[in-house]
């Protein structure tokens, strides 16, 4: 669900509209009490500042930019007023209007409504766009708390006070993380897939089928993979083989490398194939990870 926006976006251009705006009187806000129904921060240019920069200092922001327009981005409403209600405090829901806060939506480069973006130490640290499920949302909150509760203290403060939820585990990924567990890859990617045939949006599902797709070969590799693609350069099947063996072994970097010269001496349909299985491997990892990103980097490269 969730992509990385830290460092992408430039939150103090709204700052000198904000001081001016701020100038004029402003409807007050308050975020909901612990335990209590969630109010939402209205937040305009005028107090998107102190309301959301200032305030991500200390705890999470979760900006939600919506329409009345929109009967979707409404439904999104109602779920994260919900769970802002049952987070104890943990973090704070700011809502925007892109109607009237158009220069806001601006900012963030918004292309659909409903977005939903993650502000944490001043910053844009995740995001998602249109109507997700609400256990889906649950657990992208709570990957990112626990992500920053070592940053934020608000975070802190608020888990500390909080008595344990424990969310009920959905029987559809039981399935398939039990299939996946005693080494059933094919009936692991059958249940994922028919989550994903209910759920397309579903990224929990969709991260889960690429894991078990490459356990599915990764079990199948033969160690002598390396050895024969590095006597058959121009053998394509050798290289991918031996690319998926030396992730499995953790020399990441080393297939990377090896699928990047691939690139570089093939072309037409062979590069476009090297190409897939190389961002497939891609997907195995956080889009953070600086190995992915070097080897983004040197596939461009090669590609252009």
């Amino acid at each position: 669900m969730s992509a990385a926006l830290s460092g992408a976006v430039d939150l103090s251009a709204l700052k000198a509209r904000a001081d001016a705006a701020r100038q004029q009187p402003s409807s007050p806000s308050s975020p909901g009490a612990a335990g209590g129904d969630a109010v939402a921060l209205e937040v305009t240019e005028a107090n998107f500042q102190p309301d959301v920069v200032e305030r991500s200092l200390n705890e999470l922001v979760i900006v939600e930019l919506t329409s009345a327009r929109s009967p979707q981005a409404q439904q999104l409403s109602v779920t994260l007023d919900r769970l802002a209600g049952q987070a104890n405090g943990a973090w704070v829901l700011a809502r925007v209007d892109v109607d009237t806060s158009p220069r806001i939506a601006q900012v963030f480069g918004v292309q659909g409504i409903p977005t939903v973006v993650a502000i944490a130490g001043g910053q844009p640290v995740h995001a998602f766009s249109g109507v997700q499920p609400e256990a889906e949302v649950r657990s992208w909150l709570d990957e990112l708390l626990d992500a920053l509760k070592d940053k934020l203290p608000g975070i802190q403060a608020a888990q500390q006070g909080a008595e344990p939820v424990e969310e009920p585990e959905d029987p559809r990924f039981t399935e398939a993380e039990e299939a996946f567990e005693r080494g059933d890859f094919a009936a692991a990617e059958a249940a994922y897939q028919r989550i994903l045939d209910v759920e397309p949006a579903n990224e929990l599902a969709k991260a889960a089928l690429v894991q078990v797709r490459f356990s599915a070969r990764a079990a199948e590799a033969d160690p002598s993979a390396v050895a024969r693609a590095d006597a058959s350069p121009d053998d394509l099947d050798a290289q991918l083989a031996a690319a998926d063996f030396e992730v499995a072994q953790n020399l990441v970097e080393d297939a990377f490398d090896r699928l990047i010269a691939t690139v570089r001496r093939t072309a037409g349909d062979d590069r476009n194939r090297v190409r897939e299985h190389l961002v497939g491997l891609f997907d195995l990892f956080d889009p953070a990870d600086d190995r992915v990103a070097k080897a983004r980097r040197n596939l461009a490269s090669a590609l252009f």
